[in-house]
């Protein structure tokens, strides 16, 4: 599959939040400014760019079986640290992403406050790695399913702030106030992004 087609399949067809509703806390929790959103858009998008190839990497020349013959212990099975070993990787990368904010963006590092610490458990950060191993992409393959689930996730979360600001000023039957109508809209947006499975791209 072609890397553009890979990228547009993570972006709309198999969108991590609308798709496989993976990162829901973060995604319903920082949803409610378009500010913020796309704060915590862009840090997922630069996460998910970086880990998901990085990954790959570590998985094709460390942790499948046989992986090690380049260091003479092709009997050596280290698989079982795949999690440990993804979720590390993660973890550092948004150590440093925090590091910088903090140093340079003051303001967006304390507007996500403790939501960005949050995306190395964010499930939907290792969801895109666990996917691009299991399905076997290669680097560039991956670096493509990597920024597109990323961009993806961040196009539904920005759209989701947007209309949640809108919502503001309407008057909904009182059942459906509050996380009752963010979940309707959710269902509509999933709808509306699956109508492009259809396009082929690449």
């Amino acid at each position: 599959m072609s890397p553009a087609r890979l990228f547009f399949e993570a972006a709309f067809v198999e969108n991590l939040a609308l798709t496989f509703f993976l990162g829901m806390c973060t995604f319903l929790a920082v949803s409610r400014r378009v500010e913020t959103a796309v704060g915590l858009s862009l840090a997922v998008v630069l996460v998910q760019t970086i880990t998901v190839p990085v990954n790959c990497l570590i998985h094709r020349h460390v942790l499948r079986p046989g992986a090690l013959a380049w260091a003479g212990l092709a009997e050596v099975d280290v698989g079982y640290l795949g999690l440990m070993l993804h979720i590390g990787v993660v973890a550092a990368l948004v150590q440093m992403l925090e590091m910088v904010l903090a140093r340079f963006v003051p303001r967006l590092h304390a507007a996500l406050g403790i939501f960005l610490p949050l995306l190395t458990v964010n499930c939907a950060i290792l969801g895109g790695t666990l996917f691009s191993v299991e399905r076997g992409y290669d680097v560039l393959e991956s670096a493509a399913w990597g920024c597109g689930s990323g961009v993806g996730w961040a196009l539904a979360l920005i759209a989701l702030a947007g209309i949640r600001e809108r919502l503001r000023y309407s008057d909904p039957p009182e059942g459906l106030r509050g996380l009752g109508l963010t979940f309707v809209v959710i269902g509509l947006m999933a709808l509306a992004f699956l109508a492009l499975a259809g396009v082929r791209v690449g």
